[in-house]
């Protein structure tokens, strides 16, 4: 038996999640979906998260910086994204589940992909939701927001968000750090 992850989130219903964040969660779950992919991803997550969150919009930049992105995040199956299919987006951020794990968790096992066609999520996407909700931890809120899953994704150097978000000329290491800023003080600069 593998070494056994935490779970990400199972349902969009999880009390954790704001209504943006539940939103993203599914939307990246129906995105891995229709593209084919064994995994829910942090490329998912970022689509589904710039495409859901007109907060997170604002941080990361302006329109055409935006434009710039989604272009780049809706090419994946066209692009570099062939470079992805049938791997494992893995970070190291968390130890990768063996198959034999995420058959179980299929089985009604924690996994995070349990009510879904999929074998589950990466371990980097895995690790980003489990980095939202401790940040939401630290501070003091009981709901991630979508500004949480920025900030570990963009602080997660190894990703595939990151590599995206760097094709598309993002800063990651400034996002990361505008993340982290409460949204009344984010400012466009």
């Amino acid at each position: 038996m593998g070494v056994v992850q935490r779970p990400a989130p199972r349902t969009e219903n999880d009390a954790r999640w704001t209504v943006e964040l539940a939103s993203v969660i599914g939307g990246a779950r129906r995105r891995a979906l229709r593209d084919g992919d064994r995994q829910i991803d942090t490329a998912h997550l970022l689509h589904s998260l710039i495409e859901s969150d007109p907060e997170v919009r604002t941080v990361v930049g302006d329109v055409a910086r935006i434009e710039r992105l989604l272009g780049y995040l809706v090419q994946r199956s066209i692009g570099y994204g062939l470079r992805w299919q049938g791997s494992v987006e893995d970070s190291g951020a968390v130890p990768v589940v063996g198959e034999a794990d995420a058959d179980a968790d299929a089985d009604g096992g924690a996994g995070p992909g349990a009510e879904a066609d999929l074998c589950g999520w990466s371990p980097s996407a895995v690790a980003a939701m489990e980095g939202a909700v401790e940040r939401a931890r630290l501070r003091g809120d009981a709901r991630v927001r979508g500004m949480d899953l920025l900030a570990r994704l963009a602080a997660d150097r190894e990703s595939r968000a990151v590599e995206v978000l760097e094709r598309a000329g993002v800063d990651t290491e400034l996002l990361a750090r505008r993340a982290a800023v409460p949204s009344r003080h984010v400012s466009q600069g």
